[in-house]
Order: C-alpha cells, then sequence, then structure tokens
C-alpha cells in the first residue's frame, strides 16, 4: 500500500530526496562530453527508483531529445503521461504490446526474425509503419542478432517490410559489455565488430536515423563509441557507473537521490546486550541504540547487516547486526540524538554523509542496485522541479511510484529543508 504523505511540520519515516536540478546538471554535463551526438536519457525501473516521469520531464528540460526503457510497458506509461518526443524500448517477449507501442510512436527494438514477424503484423493491424531499431549482439551475448548469416537474413527481412511500408528502420544499435573496465580487449572488439556490422547493413540500403552502441561508461571515457547517439542511465543520475572510472565528483556528476529516515528510538542499554535477530552484534559495552525505521521491504540491503553506513547526528554510524524487513539499529557510543533526528543513509557525500557507493561496498554489489531497489514505502520527495532553480531553494513534492514506473501525487506539498542542501 502507498503511504500517505505527513502534513508540511510532520517527519517523515523515511524519504528519498530528488534532486531534480542536479538531475539537469548531469544531463548537460553528459551532453557537452558528446557534442556531436544526440543524448538518451534511460529512465527504465522508474527511472533506476528515481521516479520515471519526473525524471524524464528534467532530463527533457535539460536537453536529452530521446527517452529508453527496457519494457514497452514503461515506455507506454511515459507516453500516457504525455511525455514527448522519442521514446524506445528494447526488451521485448513474444506476444508484446507490439501494435500499442506502434500506435504510441515508440523505436521498437528487433533482434531476431521472431520479433520482426510480430512487429511486422501488428504494423498490418495498425495500418502504420513500426519504427524499428535493429540490435547487433557484438559481443555482450544477451539480447541482440549474431553477425554474419543471422545479421544478413534480419537486414534482409527488415528492408522488405520497409519496402511494403511496414516498418521504417529508424536505429541500429548494440551494447556495451565491459566499457566500465577501461582498456578491457572487449571494448575495442565490440566497437570493431559494431562497424563492420554497421557497413553491411548499409550498404544494403538501410539509412537508420541513429546509430548507437554508447552506454554511461562509454559516454564517459570513449567518445570514437558516440556515433549519433549516446545512451546514458545511471550516470543521469549522477552516479559513477564503476569506480574504476573515478568518483561522481571526478567525473562532473552529482548524486541526485538522498535517502534518510527518522530515528524512531534512541534507548540506553547495558553491556553485553545483544542486537537485532540472531545477535550477530552484542554490545561492547554500555551504550545508546538508535531505530531506524527502515528495512529490506524498504529496499536496504540485508547483506549490508553490520556494514551499512549512516550518518546521525554528525557522525557515521554501522548497521549494528542483522538489517530486517521494516528496521535495523545503529550503536550511537552514547550519543543521545532526539527521536525524530535524521539518519542520512546516502547522499552526494558533500556534507559528510555516506555514498550509494558506500552501501554497494558494504554489500557486495553495485551502486545501480542501491538506488534501483528503494521501494515504494519510501516517499519520493522532488525538490528543483522547475528549470533555473538551484539545489538552494524550492518546495518539494512528496510522491509514491506506481507499479507502471509512474509518479502518483501521494499527499499535500512539503515544505523543502533548504539548509541540507548546496548548490550544483
Amino acid at each position: 500500500m502507498n503511504e500517505t504523505a505527513p502534513s508540511p511540520t510532520a517527519p517523515l519515516r523515511a524519504r528519498a530526496e530528488i534532486d531534480l536540478a542536479a538531475l539537469r546538471a548531469n544531463v548537460r554535463t553528459l551532453r557537452a562530453l558528446a557534442p556531436g551526438a544526440a543524448l538518451m536519457a534511460v529512465v527504465k525501473s522508474d527511472a533506476y527508483g528515481h521516479g520515471a516521469v519526473r525524471c524524464a520531464r528534467a532530463a527533457l528540460d535539460a536537453g536529452a531529445t530521446w527517452l529508453g526503457t527496457a519494457t514497452p510497458e514503461e515506455a507506454l506509461a511515459l507516453r500516457a503521461a504525455g511525455l514527448p518526443g522519442r521514446i524506445m524500448c528494447w526488451l521485448w517477449a513474444p506476444g508484446g504490446p507490439w501494435q500499442q507501442a506502434i500506435e504510441a510512436g515508440l523505436d521498437v527494438s528487433v533482434s531476431g526474425m521472431w520479433a520482426l514477424r510480430e512487429v511486422t503484423q501488428a504494423a498490418r493491424a495498425a495500418g502504420v509503419p513500426a519504427r524499428v531499431q535493429l540490435k547487433a549482439d557484438t559481443g555482450l551475448g544477451r539480447s541482440g542478432c549474431q553477425p554474419g548469416e543471422d545479421w544478413a537474413e534480419l537486414v534482409g527481412a527488415a528492408l522488405a517490410a520497409e519496402a511494403e511500408g511496414l516498418v521504417r528502420i529508424t536505429g541500429l544499435w548494440s551494447h556495451f559489455a565491459c566499457a566500465d573496465e577501461p582498456g578491457h580487449p572487449s571494448i575495442a572488439a565490440q566497437l570493431g565488430l559494431f562497424r563492420e556490422m554497421l557497413a553491411y547493413a548499409e550498404a544494403r540500403g538501410v539509412r537508420p536515423e541513429v546509430r548507437h552502441i554508447a552506454n554511461s561508461p562509454a559516454t564517459l571515457t570513449l567518445p570514437e563509441s558516440h556515433f549519433d547517439l549516446v545512451r546514458t542511465g545511471i550516470a543521469v543520475y549522477g552516479i559513477s557507473p564503476s569506480p574504476e572510472l573515478g568518483t561522481p565528483a571526478d567525473l562532473g556528476l552529482r548524486p541526485v537521490m538522498t535517502l534518510s529516515a527518522s530515528l524512531a528510538l534512541v534507548k540506553r542499554v547495558p553491556a553485553g546486550h545483544g542486537v537485532s535477530y540472531g545477535h550477530h552484534y552484542v554490545t561492547p559495552g554500555e551504550t545508546t541504540l538508535g531505530l531506524v525505521p527502515v528495512g529490506y521491504a524498504d529496499g536496504i540491503p540485508r547483506h549490508a547487516s553490520g556494514s551499512g553506513p549512516v550518518l546521525v547526528d554528525g557522525k557515521w554510524r554501522t548497521a549494528a547486526g542483522r538489517i530486517a524487513m521494516d528496521q535495523f539499529v545503529v550503536d550511537l557510543g552514547g550519543d543521545e540524538p532526539e527521536p525524530g533526528s535524521r539518519a542520512v543513509l546516502f547522499g552526494a557525500g558533500d556534507r559528510g554523509e555516506p555514498t550509494a557507493e558506500d552501501w554497494a561496498q558494504a554489500a557486495g554489489t553495485i551502486a545501480y542496485e542501491i538506488v534501483t531497489r528503494i521501494g515504494t514505502r519510501v516517499p519520493r520527495v522532488y525538490v528543483n522541479e522547475e528549470p533555473g532553480t538551484s539545489t538552494t531553494t524550492t518546495t518539494t513534492t512528496t510522491t509514491t511510484a506506481d507499479p507502471a514506473g509512474t509518479a502518483t501525487a501521494a499527499g499535500p506539498a512539503v515544505t523543502a529543508d533548504t539548509g541540507k542542501r548546496s548548490g550544483t
């Protein structure tokens, strides 16, 4: 069940603050890195947990000209919310909503003959040509058509369908496997094979609007891969694709999400007191414990039990013992902040708080997963929605995400805590 927003004066149990000025600044930074290419803002998985509709609008405001999603349902939800322009979706299964996608003017990815057959059948029913992008598997080994005879068959059949007026081949594309590992030999190999597969298709008459292979790390580090369009996902949200590439600050990016909660309880306990399930943490001496009212049902990774960092009262604390479904405990070391005090799990890091990468290290995962898994029980509180606003002003709107990936109002506006943010 979605939570309703509190009154403007009441603290939130938890909140994921989404700074749309930071997102717009990230998009502008990425555009400057690929000045000869258009930019696609990838907003799949509810914009990596940040809220697809609002983030898509902010990205378009900052100069993105394409939006990208994984599933057609995500793309159709953007259209239903009134998002204009080019929207591409690429994760299809047999029987998917091809006709709805065609009628909504979406670009759809085709990796093999079964998909081309289904999309041409849907185009006949719709009475309008489908916007189709042919995907080449240049070495990632997921979706995409294999080079050689398979690619020749797909290109030939797509051109025949185009001649019938059933499709328009709008793009040729692929995806890197290891662009986040600078110098990995697969990068040059994939780029070379992509050029070969492009040349084959174009020699036979394909005239795509866009050719693209660059994801976030390639946009940041491989200008030779930019072609006509770059697909930027995690970098839009101010997170480095890999520690090997540098921190967000190193890359000119700013994290967009700050996750915090209000301490639900502060209490003094004696030495030898077990904490949380299994008593994997026992207090080494008399101390104070603080209860953070979020848990793995909210997306806090249980694998970070005993190591997940939290900023409380200006000090880093660590999850003491097991992270439970709805809550976890931090050892406050004798400090006694008031119940309701803010516990910051992660943010931009420039106020001393942990970052999503810190949680990724604690949980043995990647920062992509940390932000994407934050659940719908945690309201998204949007700041700086209007272009031209800075991160030191404005009011916020509390929302939660619905299953289709759109944002739904959850109550009244909540005044922004302007003293907690700095400019981008």
